[in-house]
């Protein structure tokens, strides 16, 4: 071995060892993970943000609504193109490690005037020359710093939070559209319990008549009974808004213009019962925000390590060659010419451009730490959310169960006391409807509640994008 051989080996690892010191590689920050769930300790790691989506809706009518949204949606197209962007510009950042090349072709026309012998004094003649000239030239930046290997892995990985920002929309789209759809179900059951409650007032109107002219109530009883009907029936034009409006929400989530929504009923729905949670620092590989927000922080860390290449020298080499010839007969055998230069540039004074750069780049980074810091700390608290919100819901279905089928009594009971006896009056009648109307309304969003919740759950995990 020649000491060339050996000296060129000696730089090249001195270049690489002060390339290390530069730029530095991605470690993933200390961040806390563990016991995000609030009152849940587990320690199985079993979730249900590994099931499909299809598995956890079991209604036909909504499996093809979300599939719809995915195939169709607006915002997820959206994410798709900006998915594109970050490829365009991952491919480019990848070019800058290559030499760039481009040709030229041209004709120069140069023109002198000299003095001419043999002419008298103060005569010129004008002296016409053209230079035909081809050329290719190159220029390569040699990479001795990282720093565009730093900007290429920066830009893989704003592609890798594009793509897992997509995901993340899906995923909010899939419980968005379970939600609306969970809503409108409601709705029409709200609707369809208010209009049977109007034809038991509209009875209980003729009802309170019959009675009136048996002398058993009075008339405040029949105005009590018909302003009782009205009450409910002032409720119908809202809930029709409502689940137009519902509807019109689900129409633009699958990219379609405001119509009906074609769907099944409240009491065919099975809410999701097996709530597996997992542990939370498996958010960190579940859940697309959490995901898009450590890639964000990735990318910010390599724009640091690009700022702080700019601080040292950089070497750049460009190389030329091709034909020049001011006889165009000689251009293809008396014209070739060519050079070759490296030089090094070192940054002296460029008016505090690369400490602001350097700067910059620091507090960019620190900014998308603590992004990553807060979308894995929500994700934990939405988890915990949800959980209680299902809780509670199962808690007060089985005791609102038990009020209605009170209250479904009571009316009964006080209807048949003002029929056969003056034990009672017409006010404890209303008193008990509206109560029992107000119970059955709460019964429905106990049940939505419910509903809801697992689909929530099933986000904040991280479920939909698998």
């Amino acid at each position: 071995m020649n000491f060339r051989y050996k000296h060129s080996i000696l730089i090249g690892l001195a270049i690489v060892t002060l390339s290390a010191c530069v730029t530095k590689k991605y470690e993933r920050p200390q961040l806390t993970s563990e016991g995000l769930y609030r009152d849940n300790s587990t320690t199985d790691t079993t979730t249900m943000a590994d099931l499909q989506w299809k598995t956890l809706f079991s209604d036909t009518t909504l499996q093809s609504l979300i599939q719809q949204g995915i195939n169709e949606n607006l915002d997820l197209k959206q994410a798709i193109e900006r998915i594109k962007i970050a490829e365009a510009t991952l491919i480019q950042s990848r070019g800058a490690l290559l030499p760039s090349l481009q040709a030229d072709v041209n004709v120069t026309d140069n023109k002198a005037s000299a003095a001419a012998q043999n002419f008298p004094a103060g005569i010129n003649i004008n002296l016409e020359t053209q230079t035909y000239k081809a050329q290719l030239s190159t220029s390569w930046e040699a990479d001795i710093w990282g720093k565009l290997t730093s900007a290429k892995r920066g830009a893989y990985a704003t592609l890798l939070q594009s793509d897992a920002a997509k995901r993340a929309v899906q995923t909010q789209l899939i419980a968005t559209i379970a939600n609306n759809y969970y809503t409108l179900l409601a709705l029409d059951k709200q609707l369809a319990i208010t209009e049977q409650t109007i034809k038991v007032r509209t009875q209980d109107v003729e009802t309170m008549k019959a009675l009136k002219q048996g002398a058993v109530v009075n008339g405040a009883a029949v105005v009590q009974s018909e302003a009782n009907l009205y009450a409910a029936q002032v409720t119908v034009p809202d809930l029709k808004r409502s689940i137009k409006e519902a509807e019109n929400a689900l129409s633009i989530l699958v990219a379609k213009a405001p119509n009906a929504i074609n769907r099944t009923t409240l009491d065919q729905q099975t809410p999701y019962a097996n709530l597996q949670t997992g542990v939370s620092a498996q958010l960190l590989k579940n859940r697309p925000d959490v995901i898009a927000a450590e890639f964000g922080f990735r990318s910010a860390f390599e724009n640091t390590n690009v700022a702080k290449a700019y601080f040292y020298p950089a070497l750049t080499i460009t190389a030329a060659g091709g034909l020049s010839s001011l006889q165009l007969s000689d251009f293809f055998s008396k014209s070739i010419f060519y050079n070759l230069v490296g030089g090094l540039t070192q940054p002296i004074f460029a008016k505090g451009a690369n400490k602001a750069r350097l700067k910059t780049a620091e507090a960019n980074q620190q900014i998308a730490f603590y992004t990553f810091q807060q979308t894995l700390l929500t994700g934990g608290q939405e988890v915990s959310n949800a959980l209680y919100a299902y809780q509670t819901a199962a808690e007060k279905e089985e005791t609102r169960a038990k009020q209605i089928a009170s209250l479904t009594k009571a009316v009964d009971f006080t209807k048949e006391l003002l029929r056969y006896s003056s034990a009672t009056n017409y006010t404890d009648v209303l008193t008990s409807e509206q109560s029992l109307l107000s119970a059955q309304l709460s019964g429905i969003n106990d049940r939505l509640q419910k509903l809801q919740s697992v689909v929530n759950l099933y986000r904040a995990l991280g479920g939909g994008w698998k």
